[in-house]
């Protein structure tokens, strides 16, 4: 009892040297000059300029609805979803997993939207980074191939419906829809036919799911999970038609980029 009072008051006694060491160690740094951070030769800290603190709150803002603004105004949503009914109607749990259905229509939507940001990139970025143009023309060029994408893949009645809603003006022309008003028809449009892809997927699937059910029943097989059966058929029958191939490339089919 003695020997380990002694090892924790040895503790306590290194523990209190240390504090005393490091107090002191800040108190004879304290005289150091404070550091300010200058963005584009402009002071930030310490009275510094505002438009340049006002540029920095205004990137991280744009880069937080970054994810927001991939999901809705490209092809995100459609491929997404569509590989995810593929996998529900196949009856795999979780595989392939998300992360993996998530990846590949990242790199579905880079391949698609390639163009669309091309051309925005060479109208509006690449002349305004050059001097060629001012901020509001620049932004309205950047913005143009895209509102252009997100109108030709929305439907009529859906376009009509967020201008009922918004109350806007009816366009004459689709370069006139509002940008508020394509990006959420464009959304709509987008489930829509989303789930009219995963149904028609689906369906084989479930008449294949109602026959093995059906054999199994008359024969007094009640016992015998239907998926048991099959689960195997329709992974066999989605692999010998190469199912992924054929819905990747019908997706890719369904986006008119040029």
């Amino acid at each position: 009892m003695r020997s380990l009072t002694l090892r924790h008051g040895a503790g306590i006694a290194v523990a209190v040297m240390a504090l005393l060491w490091v107090g002191d160690a800040a108190a004879q740094q304290s005289s150091l000059p404070d550091l300010s951070i200058s963005v584009g030769g402009n002071e930030v800290a310490g009275g510094g300029s505002i438009a340049s603190s006002l540029k920095i709150m205004l990137l991280l803002t744009v880069l937080s609805f970054a994810p927001a603004m991939i999901l809705c105004m490209t092809c995100f949503t459609r491929i997404a979803v569509v590989l995810g009914m593929t996998r529900t109607a196949i009856g795999t749990q979780s595989l392939p997993p998300n992360m993996v259905i998530t990846g590949l229509a990242l790199f579905l939507t880079i391949a698609i939207m390639g163009p669309v940001f091309e051309k925005s990139y060479d109208q509006g970025i690449k002349p305004y980074m050059e001097g060629q143009m001012g901020q509001e023309e620049a932004l309205t060029k950047t913005v143009a191939p895209i509102k252009d994408f997100l109108v030709r893949h929305a439907r009529e009645k859906d376009l009509a419906l967020f201008v009922q809603i918004t109350r806007s003006e009816l366009p004459k022309d689709p370069a006139d829809v509002a940008f508020f008003v394509a990006v959420p028809a464009f959304i709509l449009s987008e489930l829509n036919t989303a789930f009219q892809i995963g149904f028609l997927i689906a369906l084989p699937f479930l008449v294949l799911d109602m026959v093995v059910s059906s054999v199994l029943t008359s024969m007094s097989m009640i016992t015998l999970p239907p998926v048991v059966i099959s689960l195997p058929l329709k992974l066999m029958l989605f692999v010998i038609v190469d199912g992924w191939h054929l819905i990747i490339s019908s997706l890719v089919k369904t986006y008119n980029v040029t």
